[in-house]
């Protein structure tokens, strides 16, 4: 798998059937490895080794009904009283961090109002600041602490 604009990590991969397979810590399951699936694990283990995010309060890949149709969210970090604090999409890094990919992390988004949004494809990573009342974004430089993000410290 490519090399990404992420710290290396450790995986636990393993071959079936002439398809590659990477055990995903969050959902206690082997998953096909999917250049897509390779920057979901890469920034699963970001967010909790080096920003301090809890474990606890990420889900990955979850389905929520938007507009009667069934989607399914990349990650989604809630804050310590159980409210979404930030969605992200993750694309494969093949694939260019375009309108698209913020339009359809802003319709996810539209659901669970969470303040911020990440976007990104390994490569090009976008964190966004929403506010809501004015309908402004606020593009961030670098993804802070868990603790910072959450307004704890």
């Amino acid at each position: 798998m490519q090399k990404l604009k992420l710290p290396p990590c450790s995986f636990r991969i393993t071959e079936k059937m002439g398809k590659q397979y990477i055990f995903d810590e969050s959902r206690t399951k082997w998953i096909l490895l999917t250049p897509e699936e390779w920057v979901r694990q890469h920034f699963y283990h970001f967010l909790t080794r080096d920003k301090g995010f809890p474990k606890a309060l990420i889900a990955l890949e979850k389905k929520m009904v938007l507009n009667s149709v069934a989607q399914r969210f990349d990650l989604l970090v809630f804050d310590r009283k159980g409210k979404p604090l930030m969605i992200a999409e993750f694309k494969s890094p093949r694939v260019a961090i375009s309108q698209q990919v913020f339009s359809q992390a802003s319709r996810y988004n539209e659901l669970l109002l969470a303040p911020y949004c990440l976007v990104s494809n390994g490569m090009d990573i976008y964190l966004c600041k929403m506010d809501f009342e004015s309908r402004s974004v606020e593009y961030l430089l670098e993804i802070p602490e868990f603790q910072t993000l959450a307004g704890e410290g």
